[in-house]
């Protein structure tokens, strides 16, 4: 990221673009961003920014319901189908997939833009906390 930009004077589609990066490059290739973020307390927060209720209303069209399964088993779960979604439609990030496919969350648009400049800023100063040898 330009440290010389200021996510203020970002569009929105710039702003999504420079997340994107960064996003796709803290997730990798064997989790979603939505484990990841719920692992790491970023950005969205991911599957944990929802109370167990909400997961599992949010979810059961997509993963069904268990009475037997564990919050943790039923995120492992939501993990996958997030990853084969993304496979589905070829994108590197499940908030980039087709708004009707995204089960528990509306991608992008699920944010406002005050919400997208905010993770802008969080993934910032990651970025340079990292790149000055701190922890991520």
């Amino acid at each position: 990221m330009s440290a010389g930009a200021a996510p203020a004077a970002w569009t929105r589609d710039e702003a999504i673009a420079r997340l994107r990066i960064r996003l796709v490059e803290i997730a990798g290739v064997e989790r979603s961003i939505c484990r990841v973020a719920a692992e790491r307390g970023i950005f969205c927060r991911g599957f944990r920014r929802w109370n167990d209720s909400e997961f599992h209303e949010r979810c059961k069209a997509t993963l069904g319901v268990s009475t037997h399964l564990t919050r943790a088993q039923m995120e492992r779960l939501a993990d996958i189908w997030q990853l084969s979604e993304q496979l589905r439609h070829g994108v590197g990030l499940a908030c980039d997939a087709p708004a009707g496919s995204h089960g528990a969350c509306r991608g992008w648009e699920e944010f406002s833009d005050q919400e997208i400049r905010e993770f802008s800023c969080e993934m910032i100063a990651q970025a340079q906390a990292q790149a000055q040898g701190e922890a991520p």
